[in-house]
């Protein structure tokens, strides 16, 4: 299975988990590897591609750096090394997508991808990934593409940037009301309060699902629902729990024969969070990636 990583994923001066953790999850493949995960550097997104879902004016605004406040708006500070990382980065994103619809599951170590809007960065995400990579699904040959997102956090600049596409569902099952948005027919969200009913709340998210058309599952596979995460966690949602998530989204996705591309999303370390542990967290992903095609 093909996990997409370059170096230039962490090149922003910006030091902050999002800017940092796919290097650490990098190098505990190195030295813990999981067996069946290949790490492949990708092509970096073009403009062309980008220019698909943003604006050109802020397209232009995180490449030069200026206006500043646009090129800063997802929460960083800008650099020069911010433009070719978001490229990479980004640009994982959408090779995890084409190599999917052909092998059936790869991944990127991407995330800062869920909250970028058209014209603006938000939530520590600078452009929308997710999209792109729909996209660049559709353009490949998919019918239609499912973004599944189980970030702590709601999506609600992917929510805004499909609202005029058919082909591209969103489902979101978050824990905080941080970036929410108007559930509708395209990008269902359910809202979490309680521990007992996040793994109920996901099952049936899935089961609603009209499958027959889908092509591909672009999977946002957020950490940071953990009850130790510094941003965003949910009290007595467990390790255990995020990884009986991960085992159903897979298998999900492999008993309906839907080709599933995923990225990291949310997780951040604080007080009752390692650097460790967050690596941790997020190999659960891979694993369950590595089985379902075991």
């Amino acid at each position: 299975m093909r996990v997409y990583y370059s170096d230039r994923y962490v090149a922003a001066g910006h030091s902050f988990d999002t800017t940092r953790k796919a290097r650490w999850v990098a190098e505990s493949l190195t030295t813990t590897p999981i067996p069946g995960i290949e790490l492949v550097e990708p092509v970096s997104l073009t403009r062309e591609e980008l220019l698909a879902v943003h604006d050109p004016e802020y397209v232009r605004a995180v490449e030069t750096g200026d206006p500043r406040g646009v090129a800063e708006s997802q929460g960083f500070r800008w650099d020069e090394a911010l433009w070719p990382m978001v490229l990479a980065s980004n640009g994982g994103a959408v090779a995890a997508a084409r190599t999917a619809l052909e092998h059936g599951v790869a991944g990127s170590l991407s995330s800062g991808l869920h909250h970028a809007r058209r014209g603006s960065g938000a939530g520590f995400c600078t452009f929308n990934g997710l999209v792109i990579a729909a996209k660049a699904a559709l353009t490949a040959g998919a019918s239609a593409v499912l973004i599944l997102d189980l970030d702590a956090h709601c999506g609600g600049g992917t929510a805004s940037l499909i609202a005029d596409d058919d082909r591209i569902r969103q489902v979101d099952v978050s824990v905080s009301t941080f970036d929410e948005y108007p559930s509708s027919e395209r990008s269902r969200l359910s809202l979490v309060r309680d521990r007992a009913d996040y793994l109920p709340a996901v099952r049936r998210m899935l089961a609603e699902v009209p499958r027959p058309e889908l092509g591909l599952c672009i999977y946002n596979a957020g950490m940071d629902p953990c009850e130790d995460c510094a941003i965003g966690g949910l009290a007595g949602i467990t390790e255990g729990i995020l990884a009986e998530r991960e085992r159903i989204v897979f298998e999900w996705c492999a008993g309906h024969g839907l080709p599933v591309a995923f990225v990291l999303a949310g997780g951040y370390i604080g007080p009752r969070l390692s650097e460790h542990r967050l690596v941790t967290l997020h190999r659960l992903t891979l694993a369950a990636a590595g089985a379902a095609v075991a």
